[in-house]
């Protein structure tokens, strides 16, 4: 199930930067946690739904750089923003 417009709102007005941000690092890295959360739930009942699994690891893939552009620019954002995601244990 996609993302409904009211909790995309809600997920940009948590993490934007400033009020008419919508797609900065930030914004774009948490969109990406929701629907890789989202695609883990569904992987874990269809086990053998392969192209799932594909586009779930291009999604892990194109977080990761962005977390590596946010981590290159200052180290306390980054921490700061995993620990609100709640990503990397």
């Amino acid at each position: 199930m996609a993302l409904t417009q009211l909790h995309k709102q809600e997920i940009i007005t948590n993490y934007q930067v400033h009020e008419t941000d919508t797609g900065s690092a930030d914004v774009q890295i948490a969109m990406l946690t929701e629907r890789i959360n989202r695609l883990s739930l569904h992987l874990q009942a269809n086990k053998k739904d392969h192209s799932s699994r594909r586009g779930l690891l291009k999604l892990i893939g194109q977080r990761k750089r962005l977390l590596s552009y946010i981590q290159q620019g200052s180290r306390e954002h980054y921490q700061a923003l995993i620990g609100r995601l709640g990503i990397r244990g």
